[in-house]
């Protein structure tokens, strides 16, 4: 029952452009594309090292800034600036993961939390870098360059949606080889018993430093493919609420799951938009929160995991 709907999703995925004729549904799909992108590396740390990050949005908005300065300032191609939204936040996470050594649970949430709310500042105070809350307009879009043709721009919302698309199945299969590798069978063992872990030769420190930083670097990627899809960058980048997406998407789509945060970040992207064509909006946070509380009273695992689950009984 599981695979066939899983089959369908994907097949769905892959067809979109040719049956969604609306540009705006359209470009509530690559946003929910972007977002699986940030629940996928949020997972990682929440879902397999037990860890909750909650500055996650700090290292989209790193990533959406470094392609962003690179490309408009330096005038470097958007794939290098691409490859630098990835680069930059898996160095920040790097230095995280290095500050964190012997920190866990509350404190490693105020040390994300704190570490956003610096980088926040920064991006609104260094004018010069930054250009501060006016952000940074005119960031080019993605271009094919093949030999002997004239530049392929990615600028129209179905080739920029099978750009994010290829993203999400990256980010999906390098959480899949992870998770499955020795590295994902330490981190679970860290998640479960830390101390039973450490005491069967498991090095702690090096595969949490390990995870914050592909996690990290994948938030990067969301922040750059972000920053070339609305070709602006501001410091809302860094809202508080984006992280607070990013925990409903992995926590109500099933933690620990490579599916889960997937079929989330399309749900709760997708819901508010089908809120607000129904109702207006003093009523759409309302049952917004009632939707969630409902999905994690009767799925209290996430709806992955619950479904599976039934899928299996039946």
């Amino acid at each position: 029952m599981i695979r066939p709907a899983a089959a369908l999703f994907v097949l769905a995925a892959v067809t979109a452009p040719a049956w969604v004729w609306n540009p705006y549904h359209l470009h509530t799909l690559i946003m929910a594309g972007i977002f699986a992108v940030l629940a996928l590396s949020l997972n990682l740390l929440l879902g397999y090292t037990g860890q909750l990050s909650l500055g996650h949005a700090a290292f989209f908005g790193i990533g959406a800034y470094a392609s962003a300065l690179l490309t408009v300032k330096l005038e470097w191609s958007p794939w290098l600036g691409l490859a630098a939204s990835v680069v930059v936040p898996a160095v920040a996470g790097w230095l995280i993961g290095r500050l964190a050594l012997h920190l866990r649970g509350a404190y490693f949430v105020l040390l994300t939390i704190s570490f956003a709310g610096v980088i926040s500042l920064v991006s609104v105070n260094w004018m010069d870098l930054t250009n501060g809350p006016l952000g940074i307009p005119g960031v080019p879009p993605v271009e094919i360059a093949l030999p002997g043709l004239p530049p392929l721009s990615l600028r129209s919302k179905p080739a920029y949606y099978y750009l994010v698309l290829a993203a999400v199945v990256v980010c999906y299969l390098v959480c899949l080889a992870l998770v499955r590798s020795r590295v994902g069978r330490a981190l679970v063992a860290l998640r479960e018993n830390e101390s039973l872990a450490l005491s069967v030769g498991i090095d702690g420190t090096h595969y949490l430093v390990l995870a914050a930083i592909v996690s990290t670097a994948m938030a990067g990627l969301g922040g750059g493919l972000y920053a070339h899809y609305t070709r602006f960058v501001s410091p809302e980048v860094f809202l508080f609420t984006y992280t607070v997406t990013m925990v409903i998407m992995v926590v109500a789509g099933g933690k620990g799951t490579l599916a889960g945060p997937v079929v989330g970040a399309v749900i709760f992207t997708a819901l508010p938009e089908a809120l607000r064509a129904v109702t207006s909006w003093q009523w759409q946070m309302l049952l917004y929160g009632i939707l969630l509380i409902a999905v994690l009273f009767l799925m209290p695992n996430g709806i992955v995991p619950s479904l599976s689950d039934r899928g299996r009984r039946a």
